[in-house]
């Protein structure tokens, strides 16, 4: 039985990055109201919950308004109200206040007198609306975080769709050139796919608003694509007007090239019904080479059960270039194979109404072989007096996603816990050929057959479409299915197909995984190497588990470690919490637990099934495990938080850390960035070279100048020379030691060991950053004036490392106001003017930025000097006399202020005080005032 299902008691839950939710998500659609990650029905009512230190907020009483929206559907409000003044004035002096209540109470009980609660709703409609600025940071787990995680392929995936054509406008050159461009949002990232024909190698995809403003350019890399004629890319991190644009399809997107630098072909970005359900594809470009500027795409699908090919047609250019006195254009849609019709649809469409649709009933079973091998043709032309012809050939969509499938033992037809494992890639190629890799470990017996399977029709009822053991070898089946049909190219491409694997043990089969399309990511691993199988029989000792998984591990140039994980088989979802780790031993082997050699490195901690992401400092033995091949990736979970599944990592690599590769052997001539050095007598040709101490030096280059070799860093940007100083990375030692040859000091070798694994504790509890603009590593928290090439140190920007994210936020410097009449600024390189020495003005909280002392804080709206404390204000709750923060260097910190019993005789309160104090009777001796503050002071703690 797994973990959790018996009478056993369950062991001490190990402390894991992400704690899940107990409260189950509420059903999709169910009307009510969220509020602090939680979610109330219709007309329920609350005291909200802010979190440490402010906690529950029991003078206010949150409801949930029942309303109903524009479509007449019923939906919540949340409405605060502060209770407090509500409260009833009581007949005696010595009021106490009971914990969980917001108004005192009498202690003597005869008195009776009960709370008075808040009338019933409606209340004062005092809304409550998160302000960005004044949000505050929660130390609950959201479990917004837990959807987007499970929910990555629905809910918070939106796809996108453009045609590219060259247009009609008489000052752009036209083109024969067509693409289709699928895009796909997932959170604030765009991945994007686009294929083209009659299009020469293009340099950059172009993202602009309608009115030209270019938003965001993506470098197209010869060879970066799975295949000829294809762009694969992802914009990162957009912005929030740019997701308007998009989602009210005013987003534009354009093809560059040499030879048309303002974009060659162009389209606008809109989503499409047809999408969700495209299997096959077609771009259709002008069959006479003389009729620029029009083109178009169709998307084709297959009815679920019977062979009827359902089609849209998007054209641009065709209708336009016909006989505008008509209000309807007859347009006529051939299906040819080898020049022969083999199928022919006429109907009559306008310019208003562009989009075509019709469904091809009966296909045979010749015309669905011909339509995933790509051999039937669609043609479209518009007929009248401009006659205009656009075709092209159909054939399965192709898209940058992976295609692959985890097998595992919990999702066989009759569940297994052995501890095996298959991991698959497959490509399905333009021709209809699927390519296919299956490897698989663990099994207990010999494996009797790999088979590719619909979903039972009924149980244990198994429809085999494709048996892959006869190229069974060594553990891997690797071969290519030539004999496919449309209708399977139609299920794989719509996650129907699964893969079985059966051994002598399990005749039925020992593991079984779901085929289904891996979104890109941008990882150039996932199209060069097949994924590194996690398994239970690779631990030490072996766990007998259900589930399995595979990863893609690589290092980049920088050093830096790109990984991404696909379990399945976990389990229930209260189970499912993981954490994935990255170790490195000596020697390979069982692991002792008294073992001082183990290298550890936690990735990540995730739900759901898949992970990805970048470790950017790896420290020196782990880069050498994974170059020797000792090293391995583990996933835990709550079962089995030592390990529940693992794979071998082998990278071979020249690392000395993360993000520092070692140094070549001339580092003047080879540093990070420069182009291949080029002929000096070419040089002095070239219009962009620069001219630098008595030597050309290519457009693009980076060398060491020689006024100061070791120190400084100088750069050509077309003919213009730019140095700037080395900076050095911050060290984690007390005693830096200076070398000859180097211009930053290092750690002494004596305490590099030490200072290692402090480095590595900081790292596990806060990542750092890398910023490339100086190719360094910044620890979490630091700020600093970016470097940027080619202008160099930007002293009017700041940039903080995010280490929960790993991100590097930078922004403007926001200079002060000046009262004087004549500001200067004091050194050429200064970002801010200041007053004179005569005319110096008082410090702005808004030059704390450039500051050199310590930081300021800013809290909801306003600026606080360091050490300066102050009492929060949170609206609509008002001033928190209870809560009292204080700034440190730039970092707020907040506490609540508890109340102990006061031991005198008679207390009272003020309006402005947290606490009770001691009141002084009036014939008390001198020396009585200091004994009862001395007392008051003892009865608040931090």
């Amino acid at each position: 039985a797994g973990p959790g299902r018996g009478a056993a008691p369950r062991a001490a839950k190990p402390l894991l990055p992400i704690q899940p939710e107990a409260e189950p998500l509420p059903s999709k659609g169910a009307a009510g109201c969220s509020f602090g990650g939680r979610f109330y029905a219709l007309e329920d009512t609350w005291h909200p919950d802010l979190g440490e230190p402010f906690g529950v907020m029991h003078c206010v009483m949150c409801y949930c308004e029942p309303q109903r929206n524009r479509r007449g559907k019923p939906s919540g409000k949340v409405s605060c109200k502060n209770i407090k003044r509500d409260c009833p004035s009581l007949p005696c002096v010595d009021a106490v206040l009971l914990p969980g209540h917001c108004c005192r109470t009498c202690p003597k009980a005869d008195l009776g007198i009960p709370e008075k609660r808040p009338a019933e709703p409606p209340f004062d409609n005092v809304e409550y609306f998160q302000d960005k600025e004044d949000d505050l940071h929660r130390n609950y787990n959201d479990r917004a975080y837990l959807s987007s995680e499970d929910l990555a392929r629905d809910d918070s995936r939106t796809d996108f769709m453009a045609l590219l054509t060259s247009g009609s406008e008489p000052w752009v050159p036209a083109s024969s050139a067509v693409a289709k461009g699928r895009f796909s949002l997932v959170r604030s990232s765009l991945l994007f796919s686009i294929n083209y024909e009659r299009l020469g190698q293009p340099s950059r995809v172009r993202f602009t608003e309608p009115e030209g403003t270019v938003l965001f350019e993506h470098p197209v890399q010869k060879g970066a694509s799975p295949q000829d004629g294809m762009i694969c890319g992802i914009w990162r991190n957009l912005q929030k007007p740019s997701i308007r644009l998009l989602k009210v399809d005013q987003l534009r997107v354009s093809l560059v090239t040499k030879s048309h630098p303002a974009g060659e072909i162009r389209g606008k970005i809109m989503k499409h019904r047809a999408l969700f359900a495209e299997t096959f594809s077609a771009i259709l470009t002008s069959v006479d080479p003389t009729h620029l500027g029009m083109g178009g795409i169709a998307m084709l699908t297959l009815s679920d059960t019977e062979n009827n090919l359902h089609f849209v047609l998007v054209t641009k250019g065709l209708l336009e270039s016909a006989d505008r006195k008509s209000p309807a254009l007859p347009l006529r849609v051939q299906i040819l194979h080898q020049d022969s019709v083999l199928r022919e649809v006429s109907a009559n469409v306008s310019l208003q109404d562009p989009d075509f649709a019709e469904v091809l009933t009966g296909l045979s079973s010749q015309e669905m072989v011909w339509l995933a091998q790509g051999q039937l043709k669609i043609a479209v032309e518009v007929e009248g007096r401009f006659r205009r012809q656009i075709a092209g050939h159909i054939t399965a969509r192709m898209s940058c996603d992976t295609i692959q499938s985890v097998l595992c033992g919990r999702d066989a037809l009759m569940p297994t816990h052995t501890g095996a494992v298959g991991s698959a890639k497959l490509t399905l190629h333009p021709n209809g050929t699927l390519e296919y890799q299956v490897h698989v470990a663990g099994t207990g017996s010999e494996v009797m057959g790999i088979t590719l399977e619909t979903k039972p029709r009924r149980r244990n009822k198994r429809n085999i479409l494709y048996d892959m053991m006869h190229s069974y070898r060594d553990g891997m089946a690797s071969g290519i299915w030539e004999q496919v049909s449309g209708r399977e190219v139609h299920m794989l491409l719509q996650n129907e197909l699964f893969l079985n694997v059966a051994t002598a043990d399990f005749e039925e089969g020992e593991l079984r995984g779901q085929v289904s399309s891996l979104l890109y990511s941008g990882l150039p691993a996932r199209h060069r190497e097949l994924p590194i199988p996690l398994a239970g029989h690779f631990v030490s000792p072996p766990v007998r588990a259900g589930s399995a998984g595979h990863a893609w591990v690589s290092l980049d140039d920088h050093c830096h470690l790109h990984y991404e994980i696909v379990v399945a088989g976990l389990g229930r979802a209260d189970d499912g919490t993981v954490s994935a780790h990255l170790h490195g031993f000596a020697e390979l082997g069982e692991l002792q637990e008294s073992s001082s050699q183990e290298h550890k490195r936690l990735l990540r901690g995730f739900y759901g099934t898949e992970a990805q992401g970048v470790v950017k400092d790896l420290d020196r033995d782990l880069l050498r495990h994974l170059a020797q091949g000792t090293a391995f990736l583990q996933v835990s979970t709550k079962a089995n938080p030592r390990g529940e599944i693992r794979g071998k990592v082998h990278i071979p690599n020249h690392c000395e850390a993360g993000g520092i590769r070692l140094a070549p052997e001339d580092p003047e001539d080879k540093l990070p960035g420069d182009p291949v050095p080029k002929n000096p007598e070419e040089l002095k040709k070239d219009p962009n070279a620069c001219f630098f101490e008595g030597q050309h030096r290519a457009h693009g280059s980076r060398w060491a100048p020689d006024y100061d070799k070791r120190c400084s860093v100088c750069s050509c940007q077309k003919r213009t020379v730019i140095c700037d100083p080395v900076l050095c990375q911050p060290l984690n030692c007390s005693q830096p030691v200076h070398l000859e040859d180097q211009c930053c000091p290092v750690c002494e070798e004596k305490k590099e060991i030490l200072e290692g694994q402090r480095a590595e504790k900081a790292r596990d509890s806060s990542e750092g950053c890398y910023f490339d603009g100086d190719k360094t590593w910044r620890g979490a928290g630091t700020r600093w004036h970016p470097v940027v090439p080619p202008f160099g140190l930007i002293k009017c920007a700041i940039c903080t490392c995010k280490g929960a994210t790993g991100e590097v936020h930078c922004e403007k410097v926001q200079c002060p106001r000046l009262t004087c009449s004549n500001p200067i600024r004091a050194n050429p390189s200064d970002c801010c003017k200041q007053c004179p020495a005569s005319e110096q003005s008082p410090v702005a909280l808004s030059d704390m930025m450039q500051a050199d002392g310590p930081r300021a804080c800013r809290f909801g709206r306003q600026w606080y000097m360091h050490n300066e404390s102050w009492h929060p204000s949170v609206p609509p709750f008002g001033e928190m006399k209870c809560i009292t923060c204080w700034c440190v260097s730039g970092e707020t910190h907040c506490q609540r202020q508890e109340c102990s019993p006061a031991s005198c005789s008679r207390e009272g309160r003020t309006e402005d005080a947290c606490c009770s104090k001691c009141q002084v009777p009036e014939d008390l001796p001198e020396e009585a005032p200091e004994m009862l503050q001395e007392e008051s002071k003892n009865s608040w703690r931090r």
